[in-house]
């Protein structure tokens, strides 16, 4: 087998972009839309709508059972903030209860004027 080749990344390490996509989508719950470049804003939809999909499971279990618990952990285990956690299952995920998937809009801006980089608009549907 070849050796496997590695993503373009968002930084330098696997761990720096893990951390970024987790900051961006705490900012992403915080703020229900930001704006980012496009690269940036088409690899953080997949992370979030994760995140939403496990905030709807967990928000269906209200019993307290070991698997509501299970699922805040992973969440808070992956954003790092308890805040954003708590927003996420108590206020986002039941918008989304009868929704299938596609929570996150992405909408192209042009160009910013430093560097020319394509800008994107990512939010909640």
């Amino acid at each position: 087998m070849p050796t496997p080749r590695r993503a373009p990344r968002f930084g330098g390490s696997a761990a720096h972009q893990r951390l970024l996509l987790a900051n961006m989508a705490a900012s992403l719950f915080a703020a229900e839309g930001i704006v980012t470049t496009e690269a940036k804003a088409k690899a953080l939809r997949p992370v979030a709508e994760k995140l939403i999909t496990k905030a709807k499971k967990a928000h269906g279990s209200e019993d307290g059972s070991a698997r509501r618990v299970h699922l805040m952990r992973q969440i808070q285990g992956y954003l790092g903030d308890s805040e954003m956690t708590a927003k996420l299952v108590k206020e986002v995920a039941p918008r989304y209860a009868q929704r299938n998937g596609g929570y996150i809009r992405i909408l192209k801006l042009g160009t910013r004027q430093g560097d020319a980089a394509p800008m994107a608009r990512i939010e909640l549907v």
